[in-house]
């Protein structure tokens, strides 16, 4: 499921606009389940705020939670697949690690979008009976670890990292940091301090300090 940047066509059904933005529309819809989750928003108010009407909403995205995981996945692919990718790119791991967490804390607080990873913040207030939704947040976050576990298994076998390393536990820690990260934001933390937090995720390496004072 991936966002499309194409406006819908014309069409004579009852209530469907004659074209709209489909990025505008779930970009709208994604602020508004961003700063409130997604049991306490209206299928009315994502209406009101994507400029159009039910049946349009119901026409274009199947449903409220349709429509949900279709914002949850533009997120994702908008915000975090470069980052991701450069992560992944990057030869040197310390390095890796410390881009990839400043570059995180830049787009937590981003103003261009409200504060806080949506993957994180949007998996409030959904009841145990939405098992779509619940489940592929899950995904989400157990892909990042998964990243993470991938990037780590590498500067292993490179001799960047001790053999002994807990990979998966390391991996486990970066996820959770990220989370963290994103919940600073969400409570006020302001571009600075927030900097200053990224920095610690480096910190848990081993020799993390002789490493990136190669690199300066």
């Amino acid at each position: 499921m991936t966002a499309s940047s194409r406006a819908l066509p014309a069409t004579r059904g009852r209530g469907r606009p004659r074209s709209f933005d489909r990025n505008a529309a779930l970009f709208k819809a994604l602020e508004l389940f961003w700063k409130r989750g997604y049991e306490p928003v209206s299928v009315a108010e994502l209406c009101t705020a994507m400029g159009i009407n039910a049946p349009s909403l119901y026409a274009a995205f199947g449903s409220k939670s349709e429509l949900f995981l279709e914002a949850v996945t533009f997120y994702e692919e908008r915000y975090w697949t470069e980052p991701s990718r450069r992560f992944m790119e990057k030869k040197d791991f310390y390095l890796a690690v410390h881009e990839f967490f400043s570059e995180a804390a830049d787009i937590l607080l981003s103003p261009d979008t409200p504060c806080g990873c949506m993957v994180v913040l949007a998996a409030v207030n959904i009841s145990e009976q939405e098992t779509a939704i619940i489940h592929t947040l899950q995904q989400m976050r157990l892909a990042t670890k998964a990243m993470f576990a991938e990037k780590i298994r590498l500067a292993v076998q490179e001799g960047q990292l001790p053999s002994d390393t807990a990979v998966e536990t390391l991996a486990g820690a970066f996820n959770t940091f990220l989370e963290g990260l994103s919940l600073q934001a969400r409570d006020g933390a302001g571009a600075r301090e927030l900097q200053e937090l990224s920095t610690y995720a480096v910190r848990m390496l081993p020799k993390w300090r002789k490493h990136l004072k190669a690199l300066s």
